[in-house]
């Protein structure tokens, strides 16, 4: 028997993905649960396991090709059950179900549009891809043998003839590049749109005086860090955050679609931006008022190394209730940071400076954090926000608090 293997539902409004990695071969055995493949979806790099065992017969998506839900990815000839009939040998394969089309399934989706762009025949085109699929590449090089010289974009070569235009690499002015927006950027395109659409965006800023909690969390380092433990200042501006959201609850919520309804979260998981090769990734910490400072800092740690290496799962990208931005690390003060729908405020934090400071009727030189508050306007008003904002700041101005304050 002949089974279909579908992309499945993947949840979080997934609705496509790209194959990144076949893991098996065409002919090759596979076990049940066995990882097949690698899909990138719009949130992160997800492993496919085999739902059954056999021998895989075709790949029908390419590595490269993007796949809706429900599209297929392999064939496989399923291990009869005990005291089924196997399939006689040598009998021809008839394979069960609706396989993609034909030109789907010898050529990519982005061989078929240099193909029809440079006006190529698929049909006279040798696929080199995995089941003889036909790449982009093998569509440059058709042309290459053809015309004798066409290079693919961003290669040396001379170019394709003046009858076939100009290659991606160069448009009437001069030369350019052009990066295709998908995966991780794909997302954060998507999402920011989305956030943009349905909030009504304010931006407040502040700044405090961190000095304090500098010296303490230089202080602390060096234990943190014979527990392989590297603590940054995040820990401390999560617990700061928490213990303000506790007070203003409004600042951790979400807005039903409809606008009618305000949902008020009675959990604190607090998002934090991770700044990858392939773009913001925001691995969620659940819990933040139920964890010590080390413990934030160690869960964090191993959460941002899993994002910057794509080993992060789904799981660990959603259900935030308030996020962090930490823009400070690269340099900058404030910013209009963009809310991580459906969270209803985000805060920006700056990089730290020193610098002339007024304490006591004196002018003395202070490490200063400038922060930058975003909130939905729809949820609440600019006085709470800046009530909300300050009560941040008198936390991070007075680390003490946070622990004295803590369940």
């Amino acid at each position: 028997m002949f089974f279909e293997f579908k992309l499945p539902d993947l949840g979080e409004g997934i609705t496509e993905g790209e194959v990144v990695k076949w893991r098996v071969k065409e002919g090759e055995r596979v076990a049940e649960h066995q990882v097949a493949l690698e899909v990138e979806t719009d949130k992160a790099i997800v492993e496919v396991p085999c739902p059954r065992s056999g021998r895989v017969v075709k790949i029908n998506t390419a590595e490269g090709q993007t796949v809706k839900v429900g599209g297929t990815l392999f064939t496989i000839e399923v291990d009869a059950a005990p005291g089924e009939e196997k399939r006689p040998a040598g009998k021809s394969l008839s394979v069960v179900g609706t396989l993609p089309s034909e030109e789907a399934a010898y050529a990519s989706p982005k061989a078929r549009t240099t193909a029809k762009k440079l006006g190529v025949e698929l049909d006279s085109v040798a696929g080199t891809g995995p089941g003889g699929i036909i790449t982009e590449k093998d569509v440059y090089a058709h042309l290459s043998d053809k015309a004798g010289g066409v290079s693919e974009p961003g290669q040396t070569g001379t170019g394709l003839p003046p009858k076939l235009g100009a290659p991606e690499g160069v448009d009437r002015l001069g030369p350019i590049e052009r990066i295709q927006i998908k995966g991780i950027r794909k997302a954060i395109t998507k999402n920011l749109l989305t956030s943009q659409k349905n909030a009504a965006f304010v931006t407040g800023m502040d700044e405090a005086d961190v000095s304090e909690l500098w010296d303490l969390r230089e202080r602390e380092r060096k234990a943190a860090k014979e527990k392989g433990i590297h603590l940054t200042f995040i820990p401390f501006f999560m617990k700061s955050v928490y213990h303000a959201l506790a007070q203003h609850p409004l600042f951790n919520a979400s807005v039903d679609e409809t606008g009618e309804f305000i949902t008020i979260k009675k959990y604190y998981n607090i998002g934090v931006a991770v700044d990858t090769n392939d773009g913001l990734m925001v691995p969620v910490v659940k819990g933040v008022d139920k964890k010590t400072i080390l413990e934030l800092a160690m869960e964090l740690q191993g959460l941002s190394k899993k994002a910057v290496e794509r080993k992060i799962t789904l799981e660990e990208l959603k259900g935030s209730t308030f996020t962090i931005t930490n823009y400070g690390t690269y340099g900058g003060t404030f910013a209009t940071p963009i809310i991580n729908y459906p969270d209803v405020a985000i805060l920006g934090t700056g990089k730290i400076a020193e610098r002339p400071w007024v304490k006591n009727g004196a002018v003395v030189v202070r490490k200063i954090l400038p922060l930058s508050l975003t909130f939905d306007h729809r949820v609440t008003d600019g006085a709470d926000a800046a009530k909300f904002l300050t009560k941040i700041v008198n936390y991070l101005e007075d680390p003490a608090r946070i622990f004295i304050e803590s369940a």
